[in-house]
């Protein structure tokens, strides 16, 4: 499952029970818990008013949660409190512990250091902390379309979820909008062959798919989809990170001592199983110090297209050429 853990104190007093922490980093999960909150009080009529922690001026919360001259419910949802100011960050505590009758208070926080002294602050007085850090591992991304699909009563086999993780990437916001797009658009189970009728092109021509060519030495097919990939839109930056992904998977594999399984070594590095299987194949061929030559070309790479250079294309086919070259240049890994 995807990591948003929800927490309610036992006990809580009235009062906590009006307050919601949502911290973490996850975006989509984050706006989605406060939808949540939010939405459950204005089932009563509330008044949702949303706030941004760093643009609260002295006395701005008082004011904002202060009562409402028809008596409506207000919803006070204050975004980013890690970027408070001092004295916002002592109001918004003092708030937290005490609100008004009338007032809901939900505060997000990025969960980080910054502001780490109010976050402290403000869980004992919240009766519910939903956590949203952000999602890392390819196999909590799996979990998170499975449950996408699995919460709106549909299927999609692992086939299906891989090939859509290949060709939209890493944001979970862009992976739930492609998830609901299937689901309203076809019938039945999700397949590999649902998602590449939809996602033709980004599906068969990902910063995965050119890396995979890549490092398993076919040059011709890696640069074909490369520049596939560039022209269907596949930013630049997803391509250096399939291929600097790719290579250090590759390390991490094959320095893996003799005879550890492939779902120990999964939780391990935290890939999937069949991820670990797949580098284990393609591993044929490479040795460490050729690995190593191929992600200097890559991050040589990732330094062109974030700004240095002024052919992103070009910086990625010197990239591509070079993993393979470098992939042929050493004995294979024992």
């Amino acid at each position: 499952m995807v990591p948003a853990r929800q927490a309610a104190a036992p006990g809580a007093s009235e009062a906590r029970q009006r307050v919601s922490l949502v911290t973490g980093e996850e975006t989509l999960l984050v706006d989605r818990a406060v939808a949540r909150l939010t939405a459950a009080a204005r089932g009563s009529g509330a008044d949702v008013r949303h706030v941004t922690a760093a643009g609260l001026q002295p006395g701005e919360l008082t004011s904002l949660a202060a009562p409402s001259l028809f008596g409506d419910v207000t919803v006070l949802v204050v975004h980013d409190a890690q970027d408070a100011g001092k004295e916002a960050a002592t109001e918004l505590t003092r708030l937290a512990g005490a609100p008004p009758p009338d007032v809901t208070l939900v505060v997000t926080h990025a969960g980080g250091v910054k502001g780490k002294a109010l976050l402290t602050s403000l869980k004992p007085s919240a009766g519910e902390v939903v956590e949203c850090p952000k999602v890392t591992r390819a196999s909590d991304r799996m979990a998170f379309v499975r449950e996408e699909f699995r919460a709106a009563g549909r299927k999609a086999d692992e086939a299906g979820v891989r090939a859509l993780l290949d060709a939209l990437g890493t944001d979970l916001s862009e992976i739930a909008s492609a998830c609901a797009q299937l689901m309203a658009d076809t019938t039945g189970a999700v397949d590999q062959r649902v998602v590449a009728q939809y996602y033709r092109g980004r599906a068969e021509a990902s910063g995965f798919s050119v890396a995979d060519r890549a490092v398993e030495g076919r040059l011709s097919e890696a640069l074909e989809l490369l520049r596939w990939a560039l022209a269907v839109g596949v930013s630049p930056v997803l391509v250096t990170s399939g291929l600097a992904q790719a290579l250090r998977l590759l390390g991490r594999v094959g320095s893996a001592p003799r005879g550890v399984g492939s779902a120990a070594l999964a939780a391990e590095v935290g890939a999937a199983p069949w991820r670990i299987d797949k580098a284990r194949h393609q591993l044929s061929g490479w040795a460490p110090a050729g690995i190593a030559t191929a992600l200097a070309a890559v991050a040589e790479a990732d330094a062109q297209v974030k700004g240095e250079g002024t052919n992103a294309g070009y910086a990625l086919e010197v990239a591509v050429r070079a993993i393979v070259a470098a992939r042929a240049s050493g004995a294979a890994v024992p």
